[in-house]
């Protein structure tokens, strides 16, 4: 999920926002917030500015606010077609014949690979500048969509997803740059909501193709591509914000820390966050078989309504909650996911659909808040120079808890106790680490001084 953003996901820098991907926040105080028109002016002159059609020199003029909405839409496009198979998956499934442990393989390498794109290639648009990256993670990204397209089997599907996922986290970390760059205060809030909005964006679209439209596993992929080719020309025209500088290949090196002074409160978070994005694998991986076991439909719509309310309901408790203190923020979460999990096992226990779209709207207000929380709880607390580090352990944890169980699960469909026995147990193991994450919430109390500096939000990831 993307959610996106993270992972897929809300990814990104972390100390003030949606620091996607790998790039993370520089020591400075936030500057005061300017107009959109102030901003664009006050962006340094477009070291890759030319001549061309656009007109003279300098060409590249989208910048400030409208760019800011740009590179949001390119967000919500890119975990929207991240989304997109999850509905197809029983359509692949009725025409290949494989287990569940496919379906689940297929959505556990996307996101190991989307991690792997986000700690190597995520700050390489610091030295080779936000454009450049952009526009060869679009391209590479519309390179993954042909391949499902034209898939005929299951290794087209994992090289899709591979292809799919490092392209993704390749375009996070120059997205929440870019953002930042552009509009601080914007920014912010945008790389916060829109990898939500993608997920959920993505699930129902693709749902609704396969509804309603013709040839579905290639009339979706073939539409994205075309809302890519607009975005990445969007792209072009966008403003350059930073110069080339040296160091691009030592940037690839990954970065992972754990500074000895924060142990504890890293050990608070670690387990709300891999709650959350194993709640958000289940979802994006056996979501819709979960709601079809429940309901008995075929209806293709209403499976992938569960990853909608999910990623939906994270997206609204972002909103609300983003000017709150982070410690609240982790609090609300925490006990929003227990009690949004209970609901949704004694749901699944019972045989109740609405049950379990009700405990899944309220899971989903616990994993937005649960992972802003963790996020903003922690990263604040390291020096500038430990952050970067510190994101990329985050980022780690989190998008393990996003494939991992999920490959586990599908195992446990095949060669355990079947599916709802599976999702039983899937969910009493995220009620145990949130409920280790709350106790250490509760005996952790933050000194004084560490509740002052709190960023607006934390790095944007996607319910892919």
């Amino acid at each position: 999920m993307h959610y996106v953003a993270g992972p897929g996901a809300d990814v990104a820098q972390a100390a003030t926002a949606p620091y996607p991907a790998g790039r993370v926040a520089s020591a400075q105080p936030l500057p005061v917030r300017r107009p959109a028109s102030e901003t664009a002016g006050a962006l340094p002159a477009d070291p890759f500015a030319r001549r061309s059609w656009l007109g003279g020199r300098g060409g590249h003029q989208l910048s400030g606010r409208p760019a800011v909405f740009v590179l949001a839409s390119l967000i919500v496009a890119l975990l929207a077609s991240s989304a997109a198979p999850t509905p197809l998956y029983a359509v692949y499934q009725a025409q290949w014949h494989f287990t569940p442990i496919t379906t689940t393989v297929v959505f556990g390498v996307y996101a190991l690979a989307v991690l792997a794109g986000l700690l190597t290639v995520g700050k390489l648009s610091d030295h080779v500048g936000r454009r450049p990256v952009l526009l060869t993670a679009i391209a590479v990204h519309a390179g993954s969509l042909v391949i499902f397209a034209t898939a005929t089997g299951v290794p087209a599907l994992l090289s899709a997803r591979v292809v799919q996922g490092l392209s993704t986290g390749a375009a996070l970390g120059a997205i929440g740059a870019a953002m930042l760059d552009m509009d601080r205060e914007l920014g912010t809030f945008a790389n916060a909501v829109a990898p939500g909005m993608g997920s959920a964006t993505g699930a129902i679209a693709s749902a609704l193709a396969v509804r309603f439209l013709p040839d579905p596993t290639h009339l979706i992929y073939l539409a994205l591509i075309g809302v890519l080719a607009l975005q990445a020309i969007a792209i072009a025209a966008m403003r350059e914000t930073v110069s080339r500088a040296p160091g691009a290949l030592a940037s690839l090196r990954p970065e992972i820390t754990l500074p000895r002074a924060l142990r504890a409160p890293v050990l608070t978070a670690v387990p709300v966050l891999f709650a959350v994005w194993a709640l958000a694998g289940l979802y994006g991986a056996l979501g819709p078989a979960l709601v079809h076991a429940l309901t008995g439909s075929g209806n293709v719509v209403l499976g992938a309504l569960s990853l909608f309310v999910l990623a939906a309901s994270a997206v609204v408790a972002t909103i609300v909650l983003r000017r709150a203190a982070a410690r609240m923020v982790m609090l609300f979460g925490i006990l929003a996911l227990i009690t949004g999990v209970a609901v949704t096992v004694v749901a699944v226990s019972l045989g109740s659909a609405a049950v379990f779209f009700a405990g899944s709207a309220i899971a989903g207000a616990g994993f937005g808040s649960g992972f802003q929380g963790g996020i903003r709880t922690v990263v604040p607390l390291a020096a500038a120079h430990q952050r970067a580090g510190l994101v990329s352990l985050l980022y780690v944890v989190s998008y393990l808890g996003l494939g991992v169980p999920a490959v586990l699960a599908g195992f446990g469909v095949v060669h355990g106790g079947g599916l709802i026995s599976t999702a039983r147990y899937y969910g009493t193991a995220v009620i145990a680490l949130a409920a280790v994450a709350l106790f250490g919430l509760l005996k952790n109390r933050p000194a004084p001084q560490s509740r002052a500096a709190e960023p607006a939000a934390a790095p944007a990831c996607g319910i892919r």
